[in-house]
């Protein structure tokens, strides 16, 4: 267990899948009293999809957490936030099933999950991921589960491994002079209608720079269509 002797824990955890079903992992990381990572860790779990990695990362920080300090946790996927917190309750007064009478997806990590959370305070933060300024925890757990779920092996500072590698795709925060952000704070705009925005993709693609995107893959808008985010960022520093 982590936490003792602490009045409030902050935390962040993230679960990646590259494919969607596709190899997966989860990953959490604790913050110090500066907010900054003191302790984390993250796992493969083989082919899977987004939402069980999401809430895999969920279900391994409360294991790992202690029950009795006050928990704040940093999630960007709505769907895991909305399940344990605005779906649940009704989940379970229709007998695991959604309103339209359909098992609940996920059912046997839902249950783990509000067994963990009974009796303990948990305060849930939605942070948008891949942005440039985005929340520095919730950055870590996305690195740290992308990493997991590319070479499948376990990682965390209980086994001195280094600092997950920065995301490809995360934007890189570019000079105030180039940002373009207008006094009334709209999203900046690159030339050629390209723009920060990532989303995740519909359908399977290929980038300018010739490798393919899996569906649900974050892409981003380019000068010739979507693709990797990475390659947008390339291309805009070089103009």
């Amino acid at each position: 267990m982590i936490g003792r002797m602490r009045e409030r824990l902050v935390a962040a955890c993230d679960g990646a899948s590259k494919g969607n079903p596709g190899p997966a992992a989860w990953a959490w990381v604790v913050a110090d009293d500066a907010e900054a990572p003191a302790r984390w860790e993250a796992g493969p779990l083989g082919k899977a999809t987004n939402n069980v990695a999401e809430l895999t990362a969920l279900e391994r920080l409360l294991a790992a957490t202690d029950p009795a300090v006050p928990l704040e946790v940093r999630m960007d996927s709505q769907y895991a936030m909305k399940a344990v917190t605005t779906w649940l309750p009704g989940w379970k007064r229709n007998g695991w099933k959604t309103s339209g009478g359909k098992p609940v997806a996920n059912q046997e990590l839902v249950v783990r999950i509000d067994e963990l959370l009974a009796g303990r305070s948990v305060d849930f933060r939605y942070v948008p991921a891949h942005q440039a300024d985005g929340d520095p925890l919730n950055d870590f757990a996305d690195r740290a589960a992308s990493q997991a779920a590319v070479v499948q092996q376990p990682a965390g500072s209980a086994q001195g491994s280094p600092e997950p590698p920065a995301s490809p795709d995360t934007p890189k925060a570019r000079p105030a002079s180039k940002q373009g952000r207008s006094a009334g704070g709209k999203s900046p705009r690159r030339s050629g209608g390209s723009s920060t925005r990532t989303i995740s993709a519909k359908f399977p693609g290929r980038c300018l720079c010739g490798r393919p995107y899996a569906a649900g893959e974050q892409i981003a808008k380019n000068d010739q269509g979507w693709g990797h985010p990475e390659c947008r960022t390339a291309a805009a520093d070089a103009d």
